[in-house]
């Protein structure tokens, strides 16, 4: 019989399992029974979390392990960052269900998009609360497979292109990572995750090996993490409806990258010993070069989304980079951007949503005079912008701040001059969106229709597709203007940083 402390863990991850089965077995027309399982299964993963952390609060250790052979094992463990990851996922995925029910309203095949919904958030709890690389390779594979059918739900041409490109880039990143990591257990005998790393014994004869098996990690976990050149299939996957957009982007895949080289450099390799065998700096390059190359092609994007995802492809590597400079402030930037830039990233993604939904509106050049139709919409899309350009107090301000301080600290001067040319990229490309939107006359195709739904006019579109952004778009702003206050994300990275990964 399991105790509490082994099956809270597993609950975490199989409720959204459970509901996305159970969603399987509906019937198409039994609309009020998904709607139930998609929001119980979300709220009672929200709960489960609750638990998580007040035990863990409290001093409790949560594990739960299946032996598989002698020596490899299923393992779950909930550490401080496994939390926060978990956290995120979970309140995420609960705005991204409001959202989705909302926005695929009367639309056909829903049990499919909604079980894989549900499963692609299993995948992504699995990978938060791996206790070890096997673990977490399992379920970055599910995660692969389950996203796989979201962004080619729509079955048009350009969706099953984009769902091939997805497919091949991440099949053969995950295939990477099965190769470095059974190369890894090899020479260190173990894929547990540990505090400071697991290269304490191991001799300096294998140290070439190891820095080929860390590049093999970074390539892998690199492709989900869209790192230039690998980033091919993330603009490709803009065709995919907004919900699923939020999804990749804000909780799911591009999360899952960054996350695995966070555990990689940290939990694997550990800090001290990726600085004796030289890797972090190339780590920081790749970043950098990422960040800069992603802006500057945003620029050029005149479809909303695809703009969007080429500004995931800048600002996800602000957590690589925080990652590579390996300083305590540098680390906090870092860690503290996977709660960040995924509540301002989904702000985005949800107002994109919106417009295309309510208006037709796909491209920026559409765009002039949107906030006087849609006020909610576009204020929210506003914090976002501003918050992704680093505009205090909202919440990329205090990333930024930090990245910047812990380059400098570590005598790294030279990656503050990459915040200044992304923060200078970041506002040419979202800037002119928001002046447009506000303050010049609407000429667009829509600017000559009425409303035709009566939720358009009480609330210029459905209260579902409407408080999701809005939600987040608030606590964007709040996340930055409370930053320092007890049990924020920066305080609760502040402690994973203090406690768990610098020596």
């Amino acid at each position: 019989m399991m105790s509490w402390s082994e099956l809270l863990p597993l609950l975490v991850v199989a409720s959204s399992l459970v509901s996305g089965g159970l969603i399987v077995l509906l019937d198409e027309k039994q609309k009020t029974a998904r709607t139930i399982l998609n929001l119980g299964g979300a709220v009672l993963k929200v709960v489960l979390v609750g638990f998580l952390l007040r035990g863990v609060a409290r001093g409790s250790v949560y594990e739960f392990h299946f032996p598989l052979t002698d020596d490899l094992e299923f393992a779950l463990h909930a550490s401080p960052l496994s939390l926060f990851f978990v956290t995120l996922s979970a309140g995420l995925w609960l705005l991204t269900t409001i959202y989705a029910i909302g926005y695929f309203e009367d639309s056909p095949n829903l049990d499919r998009f909604f079980a894989f919904f549900s499963f692609c958030v299993c995948a992504t709890t699995g990978i938060a609360l791996a206790a070890n690389m096997l673990t977490f390779v399992i379920f970055y594979e599910i995660l692969t497979l389950t996203t796989y059918p979201l962004v080619v739900h729509s079955g048009t041409p350009a969706a099953m292109r984009g769902g091939r490109i997805y497919l091949i880039y991440t099949i053969v990143g995950g295939a990477v990572v099965m190769l470095a990591a059974v190369w890894l257990q090899s020479i260190v005998g173990t894929y547990e995750f540990t505090q400071r790393g697991i290269m304490a014994d191991v001799s300096p004869d294998r140290y070439g090996e190891l820095r080929w098996i860390f590049a093999l990690l970074m390539i892998g976990f690199g492709v989900k993490a869209a790192l230039v050149p690998l980033h091919g299939w993330l603009p490709n996957a803009m065709v995919a409806p907004a919900p699923v957009s939020a999804l990749l982007h804000a909780v799911a895949v591009v999360k899952a990258g960054a996350f695995g080289i966070v555990r990689v450099v940290y939990d694997v390799y550990g800090v001290e010993f990726c600085r004796q065998i030289a890797v972090t700096t190339p780590l920081a390059v790749a970043a950098s070069v990422t960040i800069v190359y992603g802006s500057v092609r945003a620029v050029y994007q005149d479809n909303l989304k695809r703009r969007l995802a080429f500004s995931t492809i800048s600002q996800v590597s602000y957590i690589v980079l925080g990652t590579a400079v390996v300083g305590p402030l540098a680390t906090t930037g870092g860690i503290v951007h996977l709660v960040h830039q995924g509540l301002m990233k989904i702000t985005l993604f949800f107002a994109a949503g919106n417009l295309a939904r309510a208006l037709g509106v796909h491209k920026v050049s559409e765009m002039e005079g949107v906030g006087k139709r849609m006020p909610w919409t576009m204020a929210a899309f506003t914090v976002g912008a501003l918050g992704m350009i680093g505009m205090p107090p909202m919440a990329g301000f205090i990333s930024k701040w930090y990245l910047g301080r812990g380059a400098l600290e570590t005598g790294q001067g030279w990656v503050v001059g990459v915040l200044v040319a992304s923060t200078i990229l970041n506002a040419i490309y979202f800037l002119p969106i928001v002046y447009a939107a506000w303050f010049k006359p609407a000429t667009a195709a829509w600017a000559k229709q009425k409303p035709t739904d009566a939720s358009e006019v009480r609330l210029e579109t459905r209260w579902s597709l409407l408080v999701p952004p809005v939600a987040t778009g608030l606590l964007t702003v709040l996340i930055g203007l409370f930053a320092n206050v007890p049990f924020s994300p920066l305080d609760w990275t502040k402690f994973i940083v203090e406690q768990e990964y610098l020596p």
